[in-house]
């Protein structure tokens, strides 16, 4: 290889031919270079006279085989090949059989003894044996394929084998049934040579102490010395995959480069876990059941008892807190809460729920809110569901360690998604008999929350975070590989339940989701705020050198500040400047809402308004109580159990409580908001994801009427053009999207003067 001074390879050879590389060749001894590359490239150019040759290999006796070179004229398409034979011996072929020499010459470099058999003129085969045949098939053949000579080769030769590691996975018992992952399945090594596998004793006992080209009875095994010593050696020590290990090789039929074979009785299992056997409801459950709800509770109770964790991950609004409840009750019936009880973690404002949900569709459940300052574990007569949040969990992990429970459950078990967080570990640490995970958006940001999520269920059916980033993570999310998100699929298949609501197939009877972006400009003291503000911005993150870690940090501290600035001026210029001027024509953005908000109260409709920013809430409230003459409700963080109850309560039953102002955290995830037909996210997130949880508090099982979705955008401004973006890739979005506006802050800062430049 040519390499011309160039670290960056651009100016290798390689560059050249599949870079579409270019540079003159002026230096000292390079004004030869390329007439050198073009004499070297001519040996595989394609002939382009009208005769094709074909080299004809044939098997004789003894391992022996015997090539013979012929031509075609492809003018005559329906004539045979011809041999060189008679290419010498008739006169029909005397003219043009200069110019078909001159072909079979430019085969001088990948036939061996090919000038003595055109001496002989064609009349005796040339003789391959078997130990010129690999160099013959692994590199010659496929050159003089590239030149458009046809090679014919004999049936044995055509799939040349080469062996590798296999793992035939088979069951511990003959009747093998269902009796956990840890004793399920058992395994061999082996090697695989083509369709043929065999043990170790056998394949030894072919290839002894040879290498190179060995027959088989299928054909022929090419196999170097050093091949097979790293075969031997992988065989004296295998790895030992653990019991997760094999049931994730099972699913996937794929570990490393290695083959998985599965036993008859392998196949039968996993059928038995892709079906979901009927199971009759607790006859103590008091609720009207839906088809899907139904094979959602008996998919849960199938897994647990066979011993394995489940992920509940139907879309929001489906009803996956009932399912939980009929496992609980039925749990109850069978007598399997006497001695170890259920515990259930929830978000705070979701204990309520959660109380009241149990009395109403399992009033038979002796159930108790573990919460608040005075909470107390019962030491005599414990009640069969302990209620509790995340927060109270983290606080009081090792009292809640020592119990025994039966069945522990996370709701929106989102809340785990960051694998190394100190709540993550705390709700990891509770020992249980059984996992249920609930979360309607099972990956908002990366794949590693899946994992997470996955991994508090069925302890290493992923491995660990890294080898899942390594085999799933930066394949799909970095390349969007389809084969990797395929073997992740059938891997949590039998562990993992999604359904969606605009699945008409699972529920038909829900009304329709519109989605409408809608556009708001900015007033001219808007503009002039937002370009000071980026062009002071753009300075600071330009003066920025260097691109060490440090440099970096401080750049994206740089590029967030700018962002949640001018996301600021763009709802309301008052946000940003904290300077009181609570004048609601300063922005385009307030008044866009006015206007969607007259319209749905002038239909005797109720509406939810979103945003992420409590002070910009508190201003919306306060603009919405003097435009329209009413107090809006405003549901926040702030908020105790009690007063966020009624509030809930208020908005679903009363008439005149018809708009409803939520801060994102606060009320984006859990809470049934049907009576609202309109949701106005008034600042996105630009995560589709968490969008979603928030518009599903009203677009849920309950809502009567269509739910219309306002997404406010500033027109011209870089919410507009990344709002575009996140478009252009949302099927990927969920696995691809930054975490909030990380992902913008890693841009260059060319793209992000050219996103945030008002138009």
């Amino acid at each position: 290889m040519w390499v011309l001074s160039d670290p960056d390879m651009k100016g290798t050879i390689p560059a050249f031919l599949f870079m579409g590389a270019s540079r003159p060749f002026k230096g000292p001894g390079e004004t030869t270079v390329p007439e050198s590359i073009q004499q070297w490239l001519s040996r595989v150019q394609a002939d382009e006279s009208p005769f094709r040759l074909h080299v004809v290999v044939t098997e004789g006796a003894r391992e022996r085989f015997e090539l013979s070179v012929m031509f075609e004229d492809r003018r005559l398409q329906m004539e045979a090949p011809v041999g060189m034979e008679d290419l010498f011996g008739k006169k029909a072929y005397a003219s043009v059989r200069y110019a078909i020499l001159q072909s079979v010459t430019r085969l001088r470099g990948f036939i061996p003894g090919l000038d003595g058999y055109l001496r002989l003129n064609g009349t005796k085969p040339l003789v391959l044996d078997i130990g010129s045949l690999p160099d013959f098939l692994i590199r010659m053949v496929p050159a003089m394929q590239l030149m458009d000579v046809r090679v014919l080769l004999p049936r044995s030769l055509q799939a040349l084998h080469r062996p590798s590691l296999s793992i035939r996975i088979r069951t511990k018992r003959d009747d093998p049934g269902f009796f956990g992952i840890r004793e399920m399945f058992d395994f061999d090594w082996r090697v695989a040579i083509g369709d043929e596998m065999l043990d170790e004793k056998v394949f030894l006992r072919i290839v002894g102490q040879a290498d190179g080209l060995i027959r088989l009875k299928s054909g022929y095994m090419y196999a170097t010395q050093a091949d097979l010593e790293q075969l031997r050696r992988r065989l004296r020590k295998p790895v030992r995959p653990s019991a997760a290990e094999l049931l994730t090789m099972a699913l996937s039929e794929q570990y490393g480069e290695s083959r998985v074979e599965l036993t008859a009785g392998v196949r039968s299992v996993l059928k038995t876990l892709a079906e979901c056997p009927d199971t009759d409801l607790p006859k103590g459950l008091q609720a009207t059941v839906r088809p899907y709800q139904q094979r959602g509770f008996a998919w849960m109770w199938r897994n647990l008892t066979i011993g394995f964790g489940s992920l509940l991950a139907d879309d929001m609004g489906l009803g996956k807190t009932l399912q939980v409840i009929a496992i609980l009750q039925k749990l109850k019936e069978e007598g399997m809460l006497k001695k170890e009880k259920a515990l259930v973690v929830a978000p705070t404002g979701l204990l309520t729920n959660w109380q009241s949900e149990c009395l109403k569709f399992a009033p038979s459940l002796d159930i108790l809110v573990y919460h608040g300052t005075r909470r107390a574990l019962p030491t005599r007569n414990p009640p069969d569901l302990l209620i509790t949040s995340y927060g109270v969990l983290r606080s009081d992990v090792e009292k809640l360690r020592k119990r025994k429970w039966r069945v522990m459950v996370i709701d929106e078990a989102q809340h785990i998604k960051n694998t190394g967080a100190a709540q993550t570990r705390a709700v990891k640490s509770v020992d249980a008999a059984h996992y249920i995970a609930m979360s309607g958006t099972p990956v908002e940001n990366r794949l590693t929350e899946l994992w997470s999520l996955m991994d508090y269920g069925n302890r290493g059916l992923l491995g660990s975070v890294e080898q899942f980033s390594e085999r799933y993570g930066r394949p799909i999310q970095q390349f969007g590989d389809p084969a990797a998100a395929e073997r992740l699929k059938k891997v949590c298949a039998p562990f993992l339940l999604r359904r969606m609501k605009t699945d008409k197939t699972i529920i038909n009877d829900l009304p329709d989701k519109v989605e409408v972006d809608c556009f708001a400009r900015l007033t001219p003291s808007q503009a002039a705020l937002y370009r000071k503000t980026l062009d002071s911005a753009l300075l600071a993150i330009k003066g920025i050198s260097g691109g060490g870690p440090r440099e970096l940090f401080t750049r994206q501290g740089l590029v967030l500040q700018m962002i949640l600035a001018l996301k600021q001026i763009c709802n309301h210029p008052t946000q940003f400047l904290k300077n009181g001027k609570k004048n609601p024509s300063l922005s385009g953005k307030t008044e866009l809402l006015f206007d969607r908000i007259e319209s749905v109260l002038a239909a005797g409709e109720k509406v939810l308004v979103f945003t992420q920013f409590t002070e910009m809430a508190d201003l919306l409230s306060g603009f919405i109580r003097e435009r329209f003459g009413k107090e809006p409700l405003y549901y926040h963080g702030g908020l105790a159990l009690k007063p966020r109850k009624e509030m809930v309560a208020r908005f679903q039953e009363d008439p005149s409580a018809s708009m409803l102002i939520l801060s994102l955290r606060a009320g984006g995830t859990g809470l049934n908001l049907t009576a609202a037909s309109h949701v106005i996210h008034y600042d996105l997130w630009w995560n589709p994801a968490v969008e979603a949880q928030a518009t599903d508090r009203a677009f849920r099982i309950g809502q009567r009427k269509d739910v219309t979705v306002h997404r406010f955008i500033t027109k011209d401004t870089f919410e507009e053009r990344i709002n575009d973006m996140i478009g252009q890739k949302r099927a990927l979005a969920e696995m691809t999207v930054g975490t909030g506006e990380q992902w913008i802050a890693r841009m260059s800062n060319a793209e992000i003067e050219d996103i945030f430049r008002l138009r």
